[in-house]
This record gives C-alpha cells, structure tokens and sequence, in this order.
C-alpha cells in the first residue's frame, strides 16, 4: 500500500487519475464479491414492518448475526407477507424452503402443532412476556419437541397474553361475557371465549379493526403489542386484563422457525453465530421486547379518559377459570394422534411452577 502511495503521488495528472480509477474498482469488486459470497437468510412475518416484532427484534437481531457472522450472512425480511400466501401457512413456507425463517403464531395453523397447544390452554401461562418465553422454551424444549421434527427452532415465546378488549360494555367478569362476539387468535382462544359465554369468531390480526368499526364483532381477544398497529384502541374502549398473581385467561404462542436443511448448510462461522444468538437467549429477546412494548401501551391507555383498563378481581377470575375448566379437560381427554395429553398439561405446569406462583 505504502508502495502504491509512492507511484500515485509521483504520476503525472493523468496518469494519476487512471491509477485512482482503477483502484476504486478493484476495491468496489473486492466489497462486491465479499457481499455476493455472503449468505442471505429470507425471513418474512405477517404484520407490518412498523410492529414492534421486526423494529424491536427482527432487525436488531439481524445486525447482531451479520456483525457476528462477520459479515458472511445477511438478512432479508419481508412483513406483511410481501410473499404471498396467508399467515397460517409460513409453517408450510419454512419446511419447503419457500423461505428460510419464519415469524408465526402456531395456533394460526390449527392442528399443525398439537402437543404445543397445552401453552394456550386456559389460564395456564403467566401474563407477560420473559418468564411466560421462557416456559415456553423449556416445554417446546422437553415435552412438546416432537412438534418441531420438521424445523430448526430458533426461539420460541408468548405474547404477553391475553387482554379482553371490548366496545359496548366493559368486562369486569363472567356475566359481562355473554351476547358478546369477540375476535380468537388461536382454535384454543375460541373455545375459551365460547365457554366463558360469548361468541369467539377467528381472524388475523389486520381485520380487528375494520370488523369493529362494521359492527360484525364486539371485540377481540389480543395482546397489548397488537394494539398499536392495528389501531385496536380507536375501536374499543375498555380493555380487561388478568392481576399480577393470576395466570393470563390464554396466550398466543409464536415462533421462530428456520428451515432444516438451511440451517445445516450453513457456513461454520455463519452457523456458530446463529446459534449463540438463538435458542433460549432470542426466546427471551423477545420476550423482553414484547414487556418492553406492553409497558407503554397499557400507560397510555390508562392515562386516556376515554379508556378503561379492568384488572380481574379474584371472584371473576377464579368464576371465569372454572368455567373454562371443561376446555382443558377435553383437551387432555384428546388421544388424538396418540399424545398423552394428560402428561403434557402435568409437565407444563411442573415447569411453569419453577419459575412463578399464580393462583390456583
């Protein structure tokens, strides 16, 4: 380099120009070739890039990967389903490699993984995001691995739970449910709503507030993060939530999944980075980033005079969890492919009592 210094400082003008020049687009080939040996990891999710999911997660985690990596792999996200399909199908997506990773929530694809559904059954989790992530982890981990045969798991978590969010009436208990049509996330969040004595109808989170607004729904089932983009508070205006020491009515679980294949295929070094920043230590990421979001959220609308936030009082908590008693007792009742249900529900609670005391 030093040498290189020398000839261009004692070139004539012209000539100096063209060394310039030339050593321009060597060094723009030399980036150029470095970028196109980099691996590019396909990720894409079903909410808008505005959601706290790829601002507050997917996009800082992927600088954390490539600066790792070294720079040997990149990233390449597409929200909203910019590649078509519909949310219960990115399941589909990653084990055929239409894309790499994927951001889902397991309920949207019913059935698909049955033993992790004991997560969402009634008042079973804690509220919140990393000590409910972090159960979820270690049970998808242990008893409810063999859902995940077909992926690389990359993290696992909760939503937060669930909040009744409501327009015609406020929710302060059982009674309040009925006659009410209230959004499902997830097949186990419908019989929760059906047994509690409204009606549940399922849909993705994007149609909330439109069907709202139209007067179809009276509400929803959904966590504190999907309010903002979705607009949720300019169509509700109460929104009741379960008390510190009790469990959360249902959570919708989500994961971060990766194609199988494409994980094995990996570079070394690619690889090694992948995993020191996946598994138990992302789960929790987004755990806290989910904490991170309700926090805010839940402020505000308890400062807003047009809103009311409800926190259940023991009598309508413990009125709603046993009424809901016969969706959990179906469920382990199931010998529906050949699970023990039964067991898993006894495991789950043995580690979700590790880890929190909520009433029973």
């Amino acid at each position: 380099m030093i040498i290189m210094k020398t000839i261009i400082k004692h070139a004539p003008g012209r000539l100096q120009r063209l060394l310039l020049a030339n050593i321009i687009t060597l060094l723009c080939g030399l980036v150029s070739a470095q970028a196109l040996a980099a691996t590019t990891l396909r990720i894409t999710h079903f909410l808008p890039s505005v959601a706290s999911v790829q601002r507050g997660v997917l996009e800082p985690w992927c600088a954390d990967l490539e600066a790792r990596a070294e720079h040997t792999i990149r990233c390449q996200i597409y929200p909203a389903m910019q590649l078509g399909g519909i949310p219960s199908q990115l399941p589909d997506m990653v084990r055929n490699g239409v894309v790499d990773i994927a951001w889902t929530a397991l309920g949207y694809s019913a059935g698909r993984f049955p033993r992790s559904e004991a997560l969402e059954l009634p008042f079973m989790l804690p509220a919140g995001g990393v000590t409910a992530s972090q159960i979820a982890w270690d049970f998808v981990q242990g008893p409810a691995r063999d859902d995940f045969a077909d992926y690389h798991v990359l993290a696992v978590h909760s939503d937060g739970g669930a909040v009744f969010h409501s327009r015609p009436r406020a929710i302060h208990g059982i009674d309040d449910m009925v006659g009410l049509k209230l959004r499902a996330p997830t097949r186990m969040a419908s019989r929760l709503i059906d047994a509690l004595g409204a009606s549940a109808v399922s849909m993705p989170p994007g149609q909330i507030a439109d069907t709202l607004a139209k007067g179809v729904i009276d509400g929803a089932s959904a966590g504190w993060e999907v309010v903002p983009p979705t607009k949720l508070d300019e169509v509700t205006h109460y929104h009741t939530e379960s008390a510190s020491d009790q469990a959360t009515p249902t959570v919708t679980v989500l994961a971060f999944l990766m194609n199988k294949q494409r994980y094995e295929q990996l570079p070394a070094q690619a690889r090694e980075a992948l995993d020191s920043l996946s598994g138990e230590t992302l789960s929790r990421r987004f755990g806290r980033a989910w904490d991170n979001a309700i926090v805010p959220v839940r402020m505000r609308l308890e400062n807003d005079p047009e809103q009311t936030v409800i926190a259940l009082d023991n009598a309508a908590y413990e009125a709603m969890r046993d009424a809901s008693q016969g969706v959990t007792d179906d469920w382990m009742a199931s010998s529906a492919g050949d699970i023990d249900r039964a067991a898993l529900v006894d495991s789950l609670r043995a580690i979700v009592d590790r880890y929190v005391n909520l009433r029973h």
